[in-house]
């Protein structure tokens, strides 16, 4: 057997043999696997990412797979095209071998919304791998797959990449083209890549960046060589650390741990900078105004008309409207639906919507201002590592605060990436976060190799089957 069919092989092998345990992939696509594996073997053309495995969250269109999104509204819906960033993965010669798990229309900090079972931990499969793209996330983590996409609407790449101890790329707004990734929150939605280090993350970031003429919030901006950034001195580099941020409400075995990544990164030169972000406070509300009143938009199409899923046994067009969207949609996606159209209605629209676009701006600003002063902000991931399954599901907003530290950057456009920075005393990873100016992705991806080639992690998840 060829190498790169063999290697395909394993790790289809592997997704299905865990998927038992982990539920990370909803849906596994062999035969479509090895196929291309064949194909790709026959192929002389060396692609940058020819034989490379990879996981795609089931919001990404895929027209070889399902695009269910974690919903029964659309279930096993096949799009008829691809997004643009599978197709740039394709081109690049690398092999899809699923769709993986999610919160539902990435609704979800737990991957608890999903309306196919909760995608397990593989460092502890009584705990949640985070969201809302917690099946990327455990993919590769367990050592399925070397790198996944996902989407980050407030934090869904890089604070379940904090959970499962690998690392999470968010990148700035308009980096990677949007096409084809099925809408939550328009402003604030983005493709975001998972790699087992940054390296990978890198190599994935370099294929599927770039202008793309579908989607008109792409910038046409250089694209660098992400991979020669990668191993340069950071020495110098100066590191902002918002320290009203280590306060009330942050696990204490996160918080040493982040403070010692801190004194870490001094150790391999960088200057470590007092910053402040005056508007932080009110990230985690103008977030859960601005997303859920774009979602409550862009939700409207699923009316059972034109795709997915119909209610049976409604007579009349109204009623079919009602009960398809009561019988598709679940808890949570009616909860942001009603909490949107709530503030874009007449009377608290200006009360509610326009002012959070406001503070918005305030949020955007305070970035800019330290980026004045530093290159990058160092900050925890997440205020605590990976929570017992069912210990948030009745505490809507102790879940939404799982993403305080990450749905800043969401707001101000900038890049971000989660780094593992240690373990608690459970064994369970700890990342740290680092936020950069627009465009900066090269820096952050050099400082998060520069720290995990210096302080790797130093365990691996107990069902990870990485060689």
């Amino acid at each position: 057997m060829s190498e790169i069919k063999s290697n395909i092989k394993k790790s289809l092998d592997n997704a299905e043999k865990l998927n038992e345990t982990l539920n990370s992939f909803l849906k596994i696509e062999r035969e479509y696997a090895l196929n291309r594996a064949e194909e790709l073997e026959k192929s002389s053309d060396e692609s940058p990412l020819k034989g490379f495995a990879i996981a795609v969250k089931d919001n990404i269109c895929t027209k070889f797979s399902q695009t269910s999104c974690g919903s029964r509204i659309l279930g096993n819906y096949r799009p008829q095209y691809n997004a643009t960033a599978v197709d740039k993965l394709l081109k690049a010669g690398a092999v899809i071998v699923g769709k993986t798990n999610m919160d539902e229309f990435a609704m979800g900090s737990s991957n608890e919304n999903s309306a196919f079972g909760t995608a397990k931990n593989p460092w502890d499969t009584t705990r949640v791998p985070g969201g809302s793209s917690g099946g990327s996330a455990v993919a590769v983590a367990s050592g399925v797959v070397r790198a996944a996409l996902g989407s980050e609407t407030g934090g869904s790449v890089r604070q379940p990449a904090s959970f499962c101890g690998i690392v999470g790329l968010k990148p700035t707004y308009g980096r990677i083209s949007r096409f084809g990734l099925v809408a939550f929150a328009s402003s604030l939605d983005q493709i975001g890549i998972f790699g087992q280090t940054s390296k990978d993350a890198a190599e994935v970031l370099q294929t599927v960046a770039g202008r793309d003429a579908n989607d008109s919030t792409t910038a046409a901006v250089e694209v660098p060589n992400y991979a020669d950034e990668i191993g340069k001195d950071i020495k110098g580099k100066r590191i902002g650390v918002p320290r009203a941020l280590f306060g009330e409400g942050l696990d204490n075995e996160v918080r040493n741990a982040v403070e010692q990544s801190i004194e870490n990164y001094r150790s391999l030169g960088a200057e470590i900078i007092d910053i402040d972000l005056p508007n932080s406070k009110y990230s985690i509300a103008v977030y859960y105004i601005i997303a859920t009143a774009e979602a409550s938009s862009n939700l409207a199409r699923f009316d059972g008309v034109r795709y997915g899923f119909r209610a049976e046994n409604a007579h009349r067009l109204r009623e079919m409207y009602m009960k398809t969207r009561e019988e598709g949609f679940g808890a949570e996606v009616k909860r942001r639906i009603m909490l949107g159209t709530y503030v874009l209605s007449s009377g608290y629209y200006d009360a509610y919507y326009a002012k959070a676009q406001k503070v918005r701006t305030l949020l955007k600003q305070d970035f800019l201002n330290a980026f004045d002063r530093c290159d990058a902000v160092l900050t925890p991931t997440a205020p605590s590592v990976a929570f017992k399954i069912g210990e948030k599901t009745d505490d809507p907003l102790a879940m939404y605060l799982s993403d305080i530290y990450t749905v800043s950057a969401n707001l101000a456009g900038i890049p971000g990436i989660s780094v593992p920075c240690g373990l608690s005393s459970e064994g369970l990873p700890i990342g740290l976060q680092l936020v950069g100016k627009h465009w900066s992705e090269a820096v952050l991806l050099n400082l998060a190799n520069a720290y995990e080639s210096q302080f790797p992690l130093g365990a691996k998840a107990r069902f990870s089957v990485a060689g």
